[in-house]
């Protein structure tokens, strides 16, 4: 039950400031202001991860013109006062038996437009909807897409520092044999390997062998690995807080002429989206970049999902890398650039680095090579 503060070297000074252009942004964007419960939106905004099976309501409460206050019950409240954003902040807490959305009513006024968190739990928006029927709510991602998409230079460095590891785990599990070894057991040493290269968490692992690789999602399976197939490796996590994420596709022997030509081909989408990076640019322009390499090679029809998505505290949240999204692209964006080709029945290639806006164009947090690598 006990919480735990975010591993992140950030400052109470540094979660204050966040807080203050969340409000701003609130305000700006017409809301009475935001209700931010427990979830990657709380750890970034306050270093503070209570627990997440808890049914008690947490939540901070931003407002333009006003200090932050966060909701929390009392039992809790010696974990919440230990995070690093804690000084910059009011604690208010309530004791089991008491009234939390009365509590929580009384910091927000009779009405208003209340930015809320998309993962509150059902049974406390209807709790605060009881309490203040003049009020509405918003999802907190519809209604702010961008409030965590621009990342600081200590956030930088994080992002950088994960991708490296994961780079490190790549590196190593091409040395492992594959060919004879069920998809869960390499998926296993990947995730192991993440784990010794510093990750804490391990949020996916996919090895997807052969016919398998042209389902996006495989993950892993009891699959036998065979010589002769195509394995897509797609794999992160977390290190100190901040997300990886990579994708190459490695084949176990020889490739034949038309996967080699395959694999060349959605390698040099991933470069187009790549050098489509650079400030001013909509998101979807990153997406048209790759997308018109496959399409215009006749595969079109076999790059199903979008581009890219945001990666910071979480592996995946805004920006996306997508038709229809009109987002310009800003220094201190990070997000994936992860085009592929899936061919039912066969295999699939996916190639995937996270990269950064710069002032001049983009980088890449991923160096390992993104040539066919034969593992045995």
């Amino acid at each position: 039950m006990t919480g735990r503060a975010h591993a992140a070297p950030f400052t109470t000074d540094d979660y204050r400031a966040r807080m203050e252009r969340a409000a701003r942004s609130a305000a700006d964007a017409g809301l009475a202001g935001l209700l931010v419960a427990p979830g990657p939106d709380l750890v970034w905004l306050t270093g503070y991860a209570p627990t997440a099976a808890t049914e008690r309501l947490t939540l901070l409460v931003l407002t333009a013109g006003h200090d932050p206050v966060l909701v929390v019950p009392t039992l809790e409240a010696p974990d919440a006062e230990k995070a690093a954003g804690a000084p910059a902040l009011t604690l208010r807490d309530w004791t089991d038996g008491k009234d939390p959305y009365a509590v929580t009513a009384a910091l927000l006024g009779g009405s208003g437009r209340f930015g809320i968190s998309d993962n509150a739990w059902a049974m406390h928006l209807l709790g605060l909807q009881r309490a203040l029927p003049g009020t509405s709510y918003a999802s907190l991602t519809e209604a702010l897409p961008m409030l965590r998409a621009v990342k600081d230079a200590a956030e930088l460095e994080l992002l950088a520092a994960a991708g490296a590891a994961a780079d490190a785990a790549f590196e190593e599990i091409r040395k492992v044999r594959f060919a004879g070894r069920r998809e869960r057991e390499v998926g296993a040493d990947l995730a192991d390997l993440l784990r010794r290269s510093g990750h804490s968490q391990v949020d996916f692992t996919i090895v997807a062998s052969g016919p398998n690789g042209a389902n996006p999602h495989h993950e892993v399976g009891d699959r036998v690995i065979e010589d002769g197939d195509m394995v897509v490796l797609d794999f992160g996590g977390l290190k100190d807080g901040y997300g990886s994420d990579t994708s190459r596709t490695v084949h176990v022997g020889e490739p034949t002429g038309e996967e080699r030509r395959v694999h060349d081909l959605v390698r040099e989408a991933q470069e187009a989206g790549f050098r489509a990076v650079r400030p001013g640019v909509a998101c979807q322009e990153v997406d048209r970049a790759a997308r018109a390499v496959i399409a215009d090679a006749g595969y079109g029809e076999y790059f199903i999902h979008r581009t890219g998505h945001g990666i910071g505290v979480t592996t995946h949240e805004p920006p996306y890398m997508i038709e229809g999204e009109e987002q310009p692209l800003v220094p201190g964006m990070c997000f994936s650039v992860e085009p592929g080709i899936y061919l039912p029945g066969r295999f699939g290639v996916r190639i995937e680095d996270i990269v950064t806006v710069t002032e001049g164009g983009g980088r890449r947090f991923n160096d390992t090579t993104r040539e066919m690598v034969i593992v045995e």
